[in-house]
């Protein structure tokens, strides 16, 4: 690890609606911009053995997740032309039906948005540090098994 401070991108609990809408708000200034690719995680109210899932409680070692994610977005601003990236992601409880992953995107054409913020979620998804544990409404707990 290096001493270097990474960008933030973790969130306590849920990521809020006013908080996605002044993140895009703040991009009406940027006129060269053309086109923003946006994706939002929400937690699912699975069943698992005849559970409910009502949360998902996230947790990181967070020095090595925000390395990760440092060359995560080094490598995709390499490869697409993208004028900004904004990446958020909880930790803590987020309950069913919240969003707990924000991904934001912009450029000055529509597919290179889009696909940088496809590869950018896949890469989170398959290689971030971050684990969840499913929390059901019986107040049980197991640890969630993403489906890449």
């Amino acid at each position: 690890m290096t001493d270097k401070k990474h960008k933030q991108i973790f969130v306590k609990g849920a990521i809020g609606s006013s908080f996605i809408a002044d993140s895009i708000q703040k991009h009406s200034t940027k006129t060269t911009i053309g086109a923003h690719s946006i994706f939002l995680g929400q937690v699912r109210s699975d069943s698992r053995d005849d559970r409910k899932v009502v949360a998902i409680d996230y947790t990181t070692y967070e020095e090595m997740a925000l390395e990760k994610m440092h060359e995560i977005r080094e490598g995709i601003f390499a490869k697409y032309p993208l004028t900004c990236m904004h990446i958020y992601h909880s930790l803590g409880t987020v309950a069913a039906g919240e969003i707990c992953l924000f991904v934001f995107t912009s450029a000055v054409h529509r597919k290179e948005a889009i696909d940088a913020c496809e590869e950018v979620v896949e890469l989170i998804k398959k290689e971030l540090p971050i684990w969840g544990k499913e929390v059901f409404e019986d107040d049980t707990h197991q640890w969630k098994i993403n489906n890449v």
